[in-house]
């Protein structure tokens, strides 16, 4: 483990969109196609790992994502498994609900802990509970929610929806519902209309926590310029993953995370953008053993309908060189390198998510 610091940093750092498992900790449900969050292994050497990253804050995933478990039901379990977790590391972790969470997570040298949805089927299917139900959700604690998956569902389009069909009514009136309750809107997986729609009829700011740039490298998970300038004009957050889908060869490198978070700066003004890794801080140790594996799981999720193009069975779902303890350091080198002075990279790294989300939590 690096010996460097949290306060080596020195300002807070935030991941729009990450996890803070243990890769190498094989849990229950290891390798099925979506684990649930009691499955995930969130031991001693990851909470570690986070701390020493200068991790000050992350947007976990929990809840119904993909898969034939019943949203609402999965939802609510997944909840209070998180709040266990917390509740076990309270020298540790922290859950967060409003912006100043975040900051008291970093003077006091915890992990704060956002809670996210990337489905919001868990709203249901009937009008008359949107409202309800998303009340409940932001009375739990959770804080952003995802209106689509790669796939179409009653709410809108995903990124790999061919149709490309928009936000649906009942998509309409959960943004209003979220709105309502203060919760981010986002808008990662989202096909294009899908994302402009619901970015433009949005009374709050919208996210699009975890996405690279079509500009650069033209694959649906990524998002047009036009997607990206117009989140940014009103008021909202953009960060960029560590993903195979920065580049079309689908061996992203550290390089190409810094082309693109430039590209979205160029797009989005400075004041917009930051990071959103969509992995842990823990390396995958083992990676010839990983690679065996990741071939038939990208398969059962092209099975089940759920892939993005550029997923193949060569592609890590992780930038090789820019992955565990080091990796936030090593985006601030490399941004230093291409001339970003150091406020700008503080924004980057975390103030831009605390100054978005202070605009919708308070």
């Amino acid at each position: 483990m690096s010996t460097l610091d949290r306060t080596a940093v020195g300002y807070p750092i935030v991941n729009a969109l990450g996890g803070l498992e243990n890769p190498n900790a094989e849990g229950e449900g290891a390798g099925q196609l979506q684990q649930t969050s009691e499955e995930l292994v969130i031991d001693d050497r990851a909470l570690a790992e986070a701390k020493a990253s200068g991790l000050t804050a992350v947007n976990i995933t929990l809840g119904y994502t993909l898969g034939d478990l019943p949203p609402y039901e999965h939802t609510v379990r997944e909840l209070d498994v998180w709040d266990g977790i917390i509740a076990g590391r309270p020298g540790d972790l922290v859950k967060v609900r409003r912006a100043d969470d975040i900051r008291g997570a970093h003077a006091e040298g915890r992990v704060g802990v956002v809670y996210g949805f990337q489905n919001a089927v868990a709203v249901g299917e009937d009008r008359a509970v949107i409202r309800e139900r998303v009340g409940y959700f932001a009375e739990r604690g959770v804080r952003v929610v995802q209106l689509t998956y790669n796939q179409a569902n009653h709410l809108g389009d995903g990124s790999m929806a061919p149709e490309n069909r928009g936000l649906t009514d009942f998509g309409r009136e959960t943004v209003a519902a979220l709105n309502e309750h203060r919760l981010m809107v986002d808008l990662s997986h989202s096909g294009e209309r899908t994302c402009l729609e619901a970015a433009r009829i949005s009374r709050q700011p919208v996210s699009i926590n975890h996405t690279g740039c079509r500009a650069l490298a033209d694959l649906p998970r990524n998002k047009t310029d036009e997607e990206l300038r117009l989140v940014a004009e009103r008021g909202g957050f953009v960060g960029v993953y560590f993903m195979p889908f920065l580049t079309l060869s689908g061996h992203a490198r550290a390089a190409d995370v810094v082309e693109h978070i430039v590209h979205a700066v160029n797009v989005c003004g400075e004041d917009a953008v930051g990071i959103g890794t969509d992995g842990p801080v823990t390396a995958i140790d083992d990676l010839g053993a990983y690679r065996a594996r990741l071939a038939e799981h990208v398969a059962e999720r092209a099975r089940a309908g759920v892939g993005a193009a550029g997923e193949r069975a060569d592609t890590l779902p992780f930038v090789v060189d820019l992955r565990g303890v080091e990796q936030f350091r090593e985006l601030i080198r490399l941004l230093e390198r291409r001339g970003f002075a150091e406020e700008r990279i503080a924004k980057i790294m975390g103030g831009n998510f605390i100054a978005y989300a202070e605009r919708i939590w308070g």
